[in-house]
């Protein structure tokens, strides 16, 4: 109905154009004539630019609740999706929604510098098995990584396959790679710039590197 209101101008030039606005006999079959010969003269272009759904400014439309997380679809997906998904269950299950976003937003911008494997996987298993050396806890802790609470992991699941749309926005930790919970105070914190504090989580990001001549 949208698509035809929006023909209308279209149609009724053609029709004053052709000279055949008389009355007809059947109103319903000559509507349709009317339509089809329109159609035939419109150029597809403009066709599909009446077609195209309008895309709104955020695309995306995140709403950092559990109530806007709830409503949205079960997730599934590859391999990096798994990856991701397990690393927000033990790193972040218990923190906020916008607390899993930034967890989320740290791997993603991993995966995107130089200095970084650049898969989910590899970002997160990184050092994985050597001591002292895995970038996350849960991988290097001795304990096999079993989900006992299936609602947070349906949860985070949620997030992970938010977080991994080409359009997903990074808007919370300014490009943060580090983070550390509250309780701790590792030294690398203390040169590198902190971009957030969200729940119980710190951010950080390397410092730029000036180039001195």
């Amino acid at each position: 109905m949208r698509f035809l209101n929006s023909l209308l101008p279209v149609l009724l030039t053609v029709v004053l154009a052709s000279g055949s606005a008389a009355l007809a006999q059947n109103p319903l079959t000559d509507a349709m004539q009317a339509e089809a010969e329109g159609l035939k003269s419109v150029p597809n272009a403009r066709l599909a630019s009446l077609l195209r759904r309008p895309r709104a400014a955020n695309s995306v439309g995140i709403e950092y609740s559990r109530e806007w997380l709830a409503r949205q679809p079960a997730a599934s997906g590859d391999e990096q999706f798994l990856c991701l998904a397990e690393a927000l269950y033990f790193e972040a299950r218990g923190e906020s929604v916008k607390g899993q976003f930034a967890v989320a937003e740290v791997i993603l911008n991993r995966v995107d510098s130089p200095t970084f494997p650049n898969t989910v996987c590899g970002v997160v298993h990184q050092g994985t098995g050597r001591k002292f050396a895995c970038q996350f806890t849960y991988t290097c802790d001795g304990r096999k990584e079993v989900i006992h609470e299936p609602a947070a992991y349906a949860q985070v699941s949620k997030v992970a396959a938010i977080m991994l749309e080409d359009d997903t926005p990074r808007e919370l930790t300014d490009g943060a790679e580090f983070y550390h919970t509250l309780h701790v105070n590792p030294k690398w914190s203390r040169k590198f710039s902190k971009t957030a504090t969200i729940g119980v989580h710190e951010f950080y990001k390397m410092p730029t590197r000036l180039t001195q001549n």
